[in-house]
Formats: structure tokens, sequence, C-alpha cells
């Protein structure tokens, strides 16, 4: 089973070190950042000495309040004011300084309300409506133009709810009769089929819900650079590659997996599949910073596996592999 407390001291340890790697400049616009990332690990330190069994739990609830709803909502203000939607990014704005109460995000909620009377000023003078029409129409589209990801996503709810109707679907037993990756049973059984079922199976909803939650942030990107058939070969290739890898590394005595379940694999996939891609075409917008990124993203996920011994390393890099080759061999969409 997936340890949440674990999980989450993590988070709140290594987010904040993030943060303040990127906002080290003393005196620039980054100060407000700086301080949340500091009280993050100054309140899970205090726990972790206090309330050590729970301070997963305390130290991720003030990284969540503190980092991660100021950082979702400062990128949806940054939309809604491409939008010239200044009335929403102004209040939206306004509400996010009770977590984040920089100075930067006050000058933009000033900005916001000049723009909003002037916008209120010429839409008085000559309204438009059939742009305001079209605006609408352009942000419903933008939430289909990851119908892949989409697919996953809820095909992976729709098994795990078959797990759900199963019964005890946390039980080994279970899980095998379900498809889970077994190597004696693929190997010596000829079971193959579990290369692939796997990879739709998940341990609890937490399993389910960070697997999905990543899926979701960086598979649409890619998604929209390449389209939704290579995206698909993508995901389903660097899952089986990641299946596939561990059997081998288990035959080989270097792996000890007994039974593994779900789409970690695949979303590794998704990083190397970026890392290639990238790699190959660079000159897509943002080449570089995307990179680092993904080399950041890769960092932090061999850390997670070296210190939390629940999950497969093993499954995480063959997918990686498998899906770097694959992004080699992509090219972008046609436009």
């Amino acid at each position: 089973m997936v340890d949440l407390n674990h999980i989450f001291l993590f988070i709140a340890v290594i987010s904040p070190l993030l943060v303040l790697a990127r906002a080290w400049r003393p005196g620039g616009t980054h100060r407000g950042w700086r301080i949340a990332a500091l009280v993050v690990l100054a309140i899970t330190a205090a726990s972790w000495v206090v309330f050590r069994q729970q301070a997963g739990y305390i130290g991720g609830s003030v990284w969540f309040a503190l980092l991660f709803v100021p950082a979702i909502g400062l990128r949806k203000v940054t939309e809604l004011a491409a939008q010239h939607r200044y009335r929403s990014a102004r209040k939206l704005a306004t509400g996010l300084q009770i977590l984040h109460p920089s100075a930067e995000l006050r000058e933009q909620v000033a900005f916001f309300r000049v723009l909003e009377s002037r916008q209120n000023d010429e839409n008085a003078v000559s309204p438009r409506p059939i742009q305001r029409g079209m605006r609408q129409q352009d942000r419903h589209r933008h939430l289909w133009k990851a119908p892949a990801v989409l697919v996953f996503i809820l095909l992976n709810i729709a098994v795990f709810l078959f797990e759900i109707s199963f019964g005890n679907w946390t039980d080994p037993g279970t899980l095998h009769q379900l498809g889970a990756l077994e190597p004696y049973a693929v190997v010596v059984q000829g079971e193959y089929w579990r290369l692939f079922t796997a990879l739709f199976l998940h341990a609890g909803s937490a399993h389910l819900f960070f697997n999905l939650f990543a899926l979701y942030v960086l598979g649409p990107p890619l998604e929209r650079s390449i389209g939704a058939l290579r995206f698909t070969a993508c995901y389903l290739i660097s899952g089986f590659g990641s299946s596939a890898g561990v059997v081998l590394l288990t035959l080989f005595g270097l792996v000890h997996a007994a039974q593994l379940v779900g789409a970690s694999g695949c979303v590794m996939g998704i990083v190397g599949a970026w890392a290639g891609f990238l790699l190959r075409h660079h000159h897509v917008p943002r080449a570089r910073q995307r990179l680092a990124n993904i080399a950041m993203i890769v960092v932090i996920q061999v850390a997670f596996d070296l210190s939390t011994p629940q999950v497969s390393m093993a499954a995480h890099l063959c997918g990686l592999i498998t899906g770097f080759f694959a992004g080699l061999a992509i090219a972008p969409k046609k436009s």
C-alpha cells in the first residue's frame, strides 16, 4: 500500500526547496514565494519533531495551501488576463492574496482594476457580444484539445471502479485475478496479457490520484504537439516497455518484483517521450526550458523511488527509457 504520510512529507520538503532554488535572488520579485517556502519547511520540520507519524499530513496541508493553490491560481489568473477577462482575474488574484500576500500580487490586482475600468468604458461605447461569445466557445474547445489524455483518465477511473466492485480490491489475490503484473505468471504460465492489464490497475485511490494527476499535467502539452494517435502509441508502448523491462530484470535477478500495478510506467514514458521529442525537434518553442523541467522531474522521481520501498524504480526507469526512444522517432503534428 502507498504510504500517504511519506508521500506528503516528501512533497512538503522537496517542493519548497525547489521554490527556494528558483527564487534565491535577494530583493527580487519572488520574496513572497521564498517566505511561503520557508514557512512550509519550518512547519514540516516542527511536525517531524513533535508529531512524526502525522508530519507528512501536516506539512502537506501547509504546502497545499501556501504553495500549490497559489501556483495553480496564479496560472489561472494569467489565463483569464490573456482572455481579457480582467474582472475575473482581479477577483481571483484578490482571493489568492489571503494565501499569498505578496507585493507582486497586490500590483497585479491594481493593474487588473485599471484594465477592468478601461474595458468597461470601451464596452459602454461599443459593446462586442460576438467576440465575447467567440471567446466562450474557444474556452469550451480548449477542454477537448487532448482527447487521448481524457480517454486514458476515464479508462483508468472506470477500471478502478471495477476493482472496487470486486470487494477487497487491495488484496493481492484480487489483483492477481484482475491482471496484476507478476513475472512468474508471465514467463512460466504464459500470461502475457498481464503486461498490459496491470497498466490500468491501481493499489488504492491515492495511487490512482497521483498517477492521473501526473498524466493530466504532463500529457496534454505532448498530445497537442504530436497528435492523439501518436500520444496513444507512446503511452501504450511505454507501458509495455515498463512491464516487459521489469519481467526481464526479474529473470536476470536484478530486481525482485512479486506483483506490480499502476500507470506510473506509462506516465514516466510520457516524460521520456517529451525528452526524446524535444531533443530531436529542438526548434519547438521553449524546448530548452521544457527539457530542464523534465530533467528536474526525473531527478525528483528517482529521489522519491529511492526513499519509498513500496514503488518500483525499475518500472519507472524502463517506462522512461522506452518513452525516450519512442519520442526520438516521433514527428511533430501537422498543423
